[in-house]
Order: structure tokens, then C-alpha cells, then sequence
């Protein structure tokens, strides 16, 4: 549920889904796709943004150069897909 709600632009669902992804709960462990997740949201803003600003600087210490880039690539194709066409205008 939380990966159909972080895909339908709720900022609180993409930052669970990301903690998930971190922790390996309910979903394999993957440093790169928590990494994307966790960024969209702390690029929101708000109080999740503040949370996943440092959960993102605590994940990329455990990741090599490659896996930051193809997290920096993910999260911009996330942002792309579902963050931009659930913005107010």
C-alpha cells in the first residue's frame, strides 16, 4: 500500500517506502532505491523533507560512488514520474 500511495505523489508514503527500502522491511533491502525515495521527499520539504535529508546522508556512507549515481538518476526519474504531475499549481 505504501508503494501504491508513494506512486500517487503522498510525500509521507514515498518517505516510509524509502525507510523500507533502507531497513529491508516488507521489501528487499536496497540502499539505492531508499536513497531516490527518501531524497524525493526530502527535496518536498517539510518535516519528513528534514528526517530524510539525514537518513540520505546517513545511507550514502554505505554506498559506493556508483550506487550514489544510479540513486541521484533514480530519484530524478521518481521526481519526474511522481512528484511533478501531483503538484498545485
Amino acid at each position: 500500500w505504501y508503494a501504491k500511495a508513494a506512486k500517487q505523489g503522498n510525500a509521507n508514503a514515498q518517505a516510509v517506502l524509502g525507510a523500507m527500502y533502507a531497513k529491508g522491511e516488507g521489501v528487499p533491502k536496497d540502499y539505492v532505491r531508499a536513497s531516490a525515495w527518501i531524497s524525493i521527499t526530502a527535496a518536498q520539504g517539510g518535516a519528513d523533507g528534514k528526517r530524510g535529508e539525514k537518513l540520505v546522508a546517513m545511507l550514502v556512507k554505505l554506498m559506493t560512488p556508483a550506487q550514489i549515481a544510479e540513486a541521484q538518476k533514480l530519484s530524478r526519474e521518481l521526481w519526474e514520474k511522481y512528484v511533478v504531475p501531483f503538484q498545485k499549481e
